[in-house]
């Protein structure tokens, strides 16, 4: 499998029902993709000495703002990750986007068991498990199987709960939220590093609180003093060849 035919069908079923559609409603589809607004959020994460590491990406669409993660159901998350990933790997230019840097890209748990396909791009992208995933023993196998394809793993929001706690050794960054520091920081930083993972300050929105991420040993930085998040429009790039 090359790297742009990730989204396949992989079923015979699939492959069926694929050939079934007759060719003019494909053309059309086909026009319909090429001309649709096909948008993304993008925000830089830093380092401590302010060169860009890698960029966050999340859901846009045109004329909406971004709903907040509580308030979407399952079927929500998987569209709106399923966007993200056409948009960034289902399309050319991918360098546009990266600019040589890791991708960050959040992960409902249907892409992390695999009953949804993750592009295999493990040089760029970066796999984010959800905050509202259960974390059970399905998904640290999976979770490990990713690390032994290459995929690098991203533990969001985390604030010492039991279930982030079994992540921690399979994590190669995990994000604080800085805000939530001023009292217990220093114990919950040097547990999320004590199995080596790089850190990430998560909305660094003040110089005090930039300047409290470094004092603490923050790898990483990310938030709108640094970079706002902003929106790139990929309806330009065409979509990525597929091979039959």
């Amino acid at each position: 499998m090359t790297d742009d035919t990730w989204w396949e069908p992989e079923t015979q079923l699939a492959a069926a029902v694929d050939a079934a559609i007759p060719e003019r409603v494909h053309r059309e589809w086909e026009q319909h993709v090429a001309h649709e607004s096909v948008l993304i959020g993008r925000q830089g994460i830093f380092t401590r000495r302010r060169r860009p590491f890698g960029y966050q990406l999340s859901y846009r669409a045109p004329g909406l703002e971004p709903l907040g993660a509580g308030a979407w159901t399952e079927f929500q998350h998987e569209r709106a990750t399923a966007h993200v990933l056409r948009s960034t790997f289902g399309r050319t230019n991918l360098e546009e986007v990266s600019h040589g840097r890791w991708l960050f890209v959040r992960f409902p748990r249907a892409y992390l068991t695999g009953e949804l396909p993750i592009p295999e791009r493990p040089d760029r992208l970066v796999i984010e498990i959800a905050e509202h995933v259960t974390i059970d023993h399905e998904v640290i196998a999976c979770v490990r199987s990713l690390r032994d394809r290459g995929f690098r793993i991203s533990v969001p929001g985390f604030v010492s709960r039991p279930s982030q706690r079994l992540l921690l050794p399979h994590a190669d960054f995990v994000k604080i939220d800085v805000r939530d520091l001023d009292v217990e920081g220093r114990p919950v930083v040097k547990l999320a590093r004590s199995y080596g993972a790089l850190l990430i300050a998560e909305f660094v929105e003040r110089t005090w609180l930039l300047e409290h991420s470094c004092d603490l040993g923050f790898d990483l930085l990310q938030g709108n003093l640094l970079e706002p998040a902003n929106v790139l429009d990929r309806s330009a790039a065409g979509i990525a060849r597929r091979v039959a």
